[in-house]
């Protein structure tokens, strides 16, 4: 599978510019054979456009991912919408669990070729370091997989990464490629670096990282989207400008891995 991480400029001056953007993105990943593209967390609004959340907040059925469910049918490709600001009373629930509330949540959709919604991944772990996310937003309760190309895909966002247990349910899922939209910002490159790799190291399996790029009045998110595969070996990756990272992924390659290094198969939990 073609697998491309679209690293966008994000900003925080006009929604629909950001979507053009990142519309144009996927009709360029899509040109150059991409089966999947994967944008980055909060691409429409930008993430630390804390004032604007609820003024751009939208339902699944809202004009960002309408925009984006009707550029993956027209291009044949299937799409993570990395994220938006849902607005959990306007969305329909559609099968997709909308929690009951007014609030807001931090929401990555996954789009196929058919652009026909197949999953709706509400972000677990909101950030509170200068940050007025976990203040403005609603936690995540349902931790969804996709089939897709012979992968069983899950779906994390960005200070999810922190979080290794998160990942180890979603092995226990069946997880063989996880997408991560993010929006890290600087100065905190080795962490970036060393939390995606480590992901995937420690769970065999692939780990797409897609990071926007930008300023923001008080923040610049560093890019650097990068494709890891079950070994912890980066496939393809960017530097902090726009771009497109793209990588070929193979799902034999997580069960060559886990087989020649079984170490999973070695894990305790029958702590006392």
């Amino acid at each position: 599978m073609r697998l491309t991480l679209a690293q966008i400029d994000v900003s925080s001056d006009s929604v629909s510019e950001n979507v053009g953007r990142a519309t144009t993105a996927i009709e360029d990943a899509a040109t150059d054979g991409a089966d999947l593209v994967v944008l980055p967390e909060l691409f429409n609004v930008g993430y630390f456009a804390f004032d604007r959340y609820a003024r751009e907040a939208e339902g699944l059925d809202g004009e960002t991912l309408s925009q984006i469910r009707s550029v993956a049918t027209e291009q044949d490709v299937a799409v993570l919408a990395g994220s938006i600001v849902e607005d959990l009373e306007a969305s329909d629930d559609g099968g997709f669990d909308v929690p009951d509330s007014e609030g807001l949540a931090n929401t990555a959709v996954f789009f196929d070729r058919d652009g026909e919604r197949q999953a709706v991944y509400r972000k677990h772990h909101l950030f509170g370091y200068d940050s007025a996310e976990s203040q403005l937003l609603e936690a995540g309760r349902t931790i969804p997989t996709v089939e897709f190309e012979g992968f069983t895909i899950g779906i994390t966002t960005c200070y999810d990464l922190r979080f290794p247990e998160l990942y180890r349910h979603l092995v226990d899922e069946g997880v063989t490629l996880t997408l991560v939209p993010s929006a890290w910002p600087y100065p905190r490159v080795e962490h970036w670096k060393l939390f995606g790799r480590a992901r995937a190291v420690e769970n065999q399996l692939y780990v797409a990282a897609a990071n926007g790029v930008g300023q923001f009045a008080d923040a610049e998110l560093l890019g650097r989207s990068t494709v890891y595969d079950p070994w912890g070996t980066t496939l393809a990756s960017a530097d902090d400008d726009p771009a497109l990272v793209t990588a070929t992924v193979d799902p034999d390659r997580v069960d060559q891995v886990r087989d020649e290094f079984p170490a999973l198969a070695d894990r305790r939990t029958d702590w006392s």
